[in-house]
């Protein structure tokens, strides 16, 4: 099958156990991760999403004690908490208005989007959570990804106290702390990618 780079990068992401301590990020290089992040597909363009980055020492010795003690949240460079807003309807105009500003979609579209969008989570709170880890998870797998490009190495989490991390951080009523995620330059000893499951067993034609 053709390959190139992108494909490349995935197929070598392997989740990292060994950070360079001394290594750092920068302002710029945050950003740049968490704007790839943002690219990533959202329903009705929700984007119903929050990323805080934890890089400070102080920061990460009062993460690293709710976080099951991981190693990588004090060795990585950053540890990003994923955070997943509630599904909410209403914020349909205020996020198209840039899109109908760009000249992307007509005005008269906006209602066309927000009724459908009332209908699926307007009194739905399972699916309006459902939607905010939906969310969360599709920007941590981008900032993965270009992670990897960059030659950084990163570890998903979901070993942490859900609401010790909530509490800790000051996240609001409607967020959910998704999972978290290390990123910075490797040392030396981390595993490649491990075998999957062959496509057999996983994919069925319908």
């Amino acid at each position: 099958m053709p390959t190139n780079a992108v494909i490349e990068t995935i197929l070598s992401r392997s989740a990292a156990k060994y950070y360079d301590s001394n290594a750092t990020l920068s302002d710029d290089q945050i950003r740049h991760l968490v704007g790839i992040g943002t690219s990533a597909p959202t329903s009705f363009h929700l984007q119903n999403w929050r990323f805080i980055a934890v890089r400070s020492p102080q920061a990460k010795a009062r993460l690293r004690p709710i976080a099951w003690n991981q190693p990588a949240i004090t060795e990585a460079a950053v540890t990003f908490i994923i955070v997943g807003q509630l599904a909410d309807a209403s914020t349909v105009p205020d996020r198209l208005a840039p899109v109908v500003e760009a000249g992307i979609m007509p005005a008269q579209m906006v209602p066309e989007w927000e009724a459908p969008a009332r209908g699926l989570y307007d009194n739905h709170p399972q699916r309006q959570r459902d939607e905010a880890v939906r969310s969360a998870t599709f920007g941590a797998a981008a900032i993965i990804y270009a992670a990897r490009s960059l030659g950084l190495g990163s570890t998903p989490m979901i070993g942490f106290d859900a609401e010790a991390v909530h509490t800790e951080f000051g996240l609001a009523e409607d967020e959910v702390p998704v999972m978290l995620l290390s990123v910075g330059p490797e040392r030396p000893g981390n595993w490649p990618q491990k075998p999957r499951m062959p496509v057999g067993d996983v994919l069925h034609f319908a």
